[in-house]
């Protein structure tokens, strides 16, 4: 199916108030809703910015994107948001471009330890590959990717944040020797790209996956599993709602919880290799995760055999 380009909601967080009585009440309504059993991500009840409710994503889906045309009009309204926003990074994070120095700090930890444990000499030595997903105007590449990896090819579907990339990243803007660049500009949607085949080493996508809808959410992680690389691995840095989800009327985007995260991970025929809270957020926000995703099941030491291990350990001489 064919959509229309829309921004996958650019590296930024959510502002929780604007104004503060708005979000708090919807954001209250919404723990209300679930209640303090369990409950799996069918049955948990979610609510809208304009304080509509919903029983379930279910519900919420069918008035959303319940037919082709719903579907075209709610990526349309996605990409009309974006394209009013200035391609800059104050832009796409929303006004709050002082958190940057706190994301990729907290991101290029996760990223080193994920390098260490999947790669040889942490990657030193391999030729690496990433896809910046949602790259906005490559925030993320310039701080980050392009500093681990030799080659970095960009997502985005808004033309003019695409552009910025452009200029951000040429040469004689980086801090970064010759060996390492932003190789491909893609102008396109998650729900309309397929990678290359195992061209990818790092697949990373950031605060761009609450555009999707469940269905195109499942079919891009299934694509993209093609574009890993043997080894390879999938980062996922989204906000999180507490429980249930909260629907963002104005730019068309959903703000789901771990436990929807986890079985949607489930449909993709994903494992999560780690997954970390951001730390040093504003409190107004919402959460931040961070998931390192796989195609293999990660391997669990036994606890026994541990124990036994360590009682075989020389004893501290006091």
């Amino acid at each position: 199916m064919n959509f229309h380009p829309f921004r996958q909601l650019p590296s930024r967080p959510l502002n929780l108030q604007t104004p503060l009585s708005k979000f708090s009440y919807y954001y209250g309504c919404c723990r209300n809703l679930v209640g303090p059993r369990r409950l799996s991500k069918m049955n948990a009840g979610g609510l809208a910015s304009n304080g509509r409710q919903f029983k379930n994503p279910d519900e919420m889906w069918r008035e959303e994107v319940g037919d082709q045309s719903k579907k075209s009009e709610w990526y349309n309204k996605g990409v009309s948001y974006w394209q009013g926003v200035e391609a800059t990074v104050d832009g796409v994070l929303g006004g709050y471009g002082h958190v940057n120095d706190a994301d990729i700090k907290a991101s290029e930890a996760f990223l080193n330890t994920l390098l260490a444990e999947r790669f040889t000499d942490a990657g030193r030595g391999h030729h690496l590959v990433a896809l910046d997903c949602g790259s906005g105007v490559g925030r993320v590449t310039k701080n980050l990717l392009i500093r681990y990896f030799n080659e970095v090819d960009l997502l985005e579907p808004v033309s003019h944040f695409l552009e910025a990339a452009r200029g951000n990243l040429a040469p004689e803007n980086l801090l970064v020797s010759d060996s390492y660049k932003a190789a491909n500009f893609y102008c396109l949607p998650l729900q309309d790209f397929t990678p290359d085949a195992q061209r990818y080493d790092c697949i990373w996508i950031q605060w761009c996956i609450g555009h999707l809808a469940d269905d195109d959410f499942v079919s891009f992680f299934k694509r993209a599993k093609g574009g890993l690389k043997p080894g390879g691995f999938f980062v996922l840095k989204e906000n999180i709602a507490r429980a249930g989800f909260v629907l963002d009327e104005e730019d068309k985007s959903v703000t789901r919880s771990d436990s929807y995260f986890k079985e949607l991970f489930n449909q993709c025929g994903l494992h999560i290799w780690k997954m970390k809270d951001q730390k040093g957020f504003p409190d107004e926000l919402f959460a931040v995760k961070m998931y390192a995703l796989t195609t293999e099941i990660p391997k669990i030491v036994n606890p026994s055999k541990t124990r036994r291990q360590s009682k075989n350990r020389p004893g501290v001489i006091k």
